[in-house]
């Protein structure tokens, strides 16, 4: 096991160098944040002092190696437009994201299951056929259409849902939440739902492969021969199996949800980190952009190091294929 966990730590870490190396050079190759910072009528002069006020007139590499300090001490660079640390601006947006994401995770799971169930057991019929092409909606729709329909229909036309912003918070341990009051609660649901249907309809096929698959073992056969009821062959048999594939791949696509709430919180305006990086790309403020991009590429690599930490405490056939490699 100790083998196996520092390969990947040593793979997790070269991942991490190379995704910063890319993010830096690809955000440095972004237009100049000076012409968008500095007065029009600046002269050069005035440019030119700016540029060296924010280190933008050191060559490249040079930037690159000071970022590579800085973030090994847990500096990511201070906001061009805020002069705060940009590490800090991320944190401050990033409860309202995590819960926002959340929620939506929960609208997967508790869509996605019972429907991907019924369609598993039902695969011909006119509910199963139904289901599965509400699926493909749900993969074809883009996610700002999704949201704009739901505010005209919610939001404008039965007036049941705000249209946008967060909403109250309530403090939670030092954090502002908003899910502890029905009035907070009110402001996430739809932008929370917006960004869960695409990940319910994967979560619809997933439950439907399973639960046809599961179906012809012959345990379920076992199980009806001795006279269980469907309903407790399906609560206890069934969902115990399907969940394992559907609690993995639900636990790497958190990430996706956190990292690609942008397009959501910003048509919700929803006060999140993606509502931060669409402004900060508007002003050209690289090292929110960077720290941001860098907080996604952790994130995502920390969740896979965990998910295959687990895979190989739980399957000891991960531990030697890795060994013998």
């Amino acid at each position: 096991m100790l083998v196996y966990f520092i390969r990947r730590l040593g793979q997790a870490a070269l991942v991490v160098a190379v995704m910063a190396t890319i993010v830096f050079v690809s955000i440095f190759m972004i237009g100049n944040p000076v012409d968008v910072l500095a007065n029009p009528n600046a002269d050069q002069k005035e440019m030119a002092e700016i540029a060296a006020r924010l280190g933008l007139d050191k060559p490249l590499w040079e930037q690159f190696a000071l970022f590579v300090w800085n973030g090994l001490h847990g500096d990511l660079g201070r906001s061009f437009v805020f002069n705060e640390p940009a590490l800090k601006l991320i944190i401050q947006r990033m409860p309202a994201t995590m819960e926002l994401a959340l929620l939506a995770l929960v609208f997967s799971i508790a869509i996605g299951i019972p429907l991907g169930v019924l369609a598993g057991l039902y695969p011909n019929g006119i509910i199963g056929r139904s289901i599965m092409g509400g699926s493909i909606l749900g993969f074809s729709l883009p996610n700002f259409w999704i949201g704009l329909m739901l505010i005209l229909l919610f939001a404008v036309q039965l007036r049941w849902l705000p249209s946008g912003g967060r909403g109250p918070t309530t403090d939670l341990f030092g954090i502002k939440v908003s899910f502890l009051t029905w009035e907070g609660l009110r402001y996430l649901i739809l932008p929370a739902l917006t960004l869960s249907l695409y990940k319910a309809a994967l979560v619809i096929r997933l439950a439907r492969a399973g639960t046809r698959e599961v179906m012809l073992q012959d345990y379920i056969r076992f199980a009806r021969a001795k006279g269980l009821s469907p309903s407790r062959i399906v609560l206890v048999h069934v969902l115990k199996a399907i969940m394992i594939p559907i609690v993995t791949v639900l636990g790497l696509e958190l990430g996706g949800m956190i990292a690609f709430a942008v397009v959501t919180e910003t048509v919700f305006a929803y006060p999140g980190m993606g509502k931060l990086l669409i402004d900060s790309i508007g002003r050209l403020d690289r090292p929110v952009i960077v720290a941001y991009l860098m907080l996604v590429v952790v994130l995502f690599v920390v969740i896979n190091f965990v998910v295959d930490l687990v895979y190989a405490a739980l399957d000891p056939r991960v531990r030697l294929s890795e060994a013998k490699a």
